[in-house]
């Protein structure tokens, strides 16, 4: 037995010396558990900075966007540090929302009429205080789109729009139709192929503050919208530049790898209760159109699709809804510098989807591709509560976009 009074200095004796000992001390016995905490501990770290910690892959079809990116962005050269006690995919998308701070954000509420009668809710963070950019008329306005039934009190809106506010710029937040607590006035809601609503949004926003520039950012399916709605603008379009996280590219596939038992379980179901949950807020509307007792029994986003999304625009059937929402359809016809970062290992957005090869064969495009960081999650240091991954690449693209955008007009 060693005694209570056993110097702390045997701990730090040379190794082998150290392992003599406590062989002595027997498999159960302290030191012994403290060698092996140590060789798991010692292992860890080396799988961990091995295997997990790597630096991203930059891919652009251009060496002009590739070279702006490389200079303007470092976080894009930079080795990726994942959480290390949370690195793996499901664990960092589960948690992300629990870990991460949600900065407090005021926001100025706007209601705009729709082409159909419907209304569109954006939520403002004007900066006033800005001191880099005092002048409303030309403070650059930052627009935001959020996931497949997030709003503006998302914490990763609310971390971009801190980003923004820290840069000094204007942000809106884009909220679709029926989400955020507002009234459905019309039987319409929302989907990713949809971008009627994007478009007269982007509109309000320029003849708002026409000589300040704009560019935007989405999030999962906020980034398939903007994906789409820059495939069918090609230059037609007042954005300066884009930044998109965690799209899905072709909703075949992202629909296909959450219908894995594991998945289905842990994203799938949930996210489908909360469409149903939307849908059934706004019932009095959307029953006069719409079978809604058979959408509630939907139990993938798959079903929910077909019985309800698909119908809504006008589909003959889901896969052509698929189809059309499926961004990578559209890459070949964008105009303006887009960036998109994807983790290899998002379940929602498989890596033998992501679009490396149409990438390459544009200009304007630049994939950014993790190793981790799961969807929407790119957690950080060890307790990451104030700032990831996703926020330094999009404070760092915006700042280039809205300071060096000049460098941008031509990437061909």
């Amino acid at each position: 037995m060693i005694s209570l009074d056993f110097s702390f200095n045997v701990l730090t004796r040379d190794l082998s010396l150290y392992l003599e000992n406590q062989v002595k001390v027997g498999l159960f016995g302290s030191g012994v558990g403290l060698s092996l905490v140590l060789g798991f501990s010692a292992a860890y770290t080396c799988y961990y900075l091995v295997s997990v910690a790597k630096k991203p892959q930059l891919i652009s079809g251009g060496k002009k966007f590739y070279q702006f990116l490389r200079e303007q962005c470092p976080v894009v050269s930079e080795t990726y540090y994942p959480t290390f006690w949370c690195w793996e995919s499901r664990i960092q998308t589960l948690l992300r929302p629990f870990v991460t701070a949600k900065p407090g954000v005021s926001y100025r509420n706007e209601l705009i009429k729709a082409a159909d009668g419907g209304q569109i809710s954006l939520d403002w963070f004007d900066n006033d205080d800005s001191p880099s950019h005092p002048d409303p008329a030309t403070r650059p306005t930052v627009l935001l789109l959020p996931g497949l039934t997030g709003t503006s009190r998302e914490s990763y809106i609310l971390h971009m729009v801190q980003q923004s506010r820290d840069l000094g710029y204007r942000c809106v937040v884009f909220n679709n139709r029926g989400v955020s607590g507002e009234t459905l006035l019309t039987p319409r809601t929302y989907c990713a192929a949809n971008t009627e609503d994007l478009e007269a949004v982007i509109d309000h926003i320029q003849r708002t503050n026409e000589a300040a520039p704009i560019m935007a950012a989405g999030v999962s399916m906020g980034g398939m919208m903007l994906a789409n709605y820059l495939g069918r603008k090609g230059r037609e379009t007042c954005l300066k530049g884009v930044v998109v996280f965690s799209a899905g590219w072709d909703v075949f596939e992202c629909t296909a790898s959450l219908e894995k038992p594991l998945d289905r379980f842990l994203f799938n179901s949930y996210l489908t209760s909360c469409l149903q949950a939307s849908v059934d807020r706004h019932r009095p509307v959307l029953e006069k159109c719409y079978d809604i007792d058979h959408v509630m029994k939907a139990r993938t986003i798959r079903e929910f699709d077909e019985r309800f999304t698909s119908i809504m625009f006008g589909y003959s059937t889901n896969d052509d809804y698929y189809r059309d929402a499926s961004p990578i359809h559209r890459l070949k016809s964008v105009q303006v510098p887009m960036l998109c970062l994807n983790a290899a290992d998002d379940v929602f957005s498989p890596s033998h989807a992501i679009p490396v090869e149409a990438v390459k064969q544009n200009p304007n495009l630049a994939l950014l591709i993790t190793c981790h960081g799961g969807h929407i999650g790119f957690l950080e240091g060890l307790w990451p509560r104030q700032s990831t991954y996703m926020d330094r690449v999009f404070k760092q693209f915006a700042k280039a976009v809205i300071e060096q955008g000049s460098r941008l007009t031509d990437l061909s």
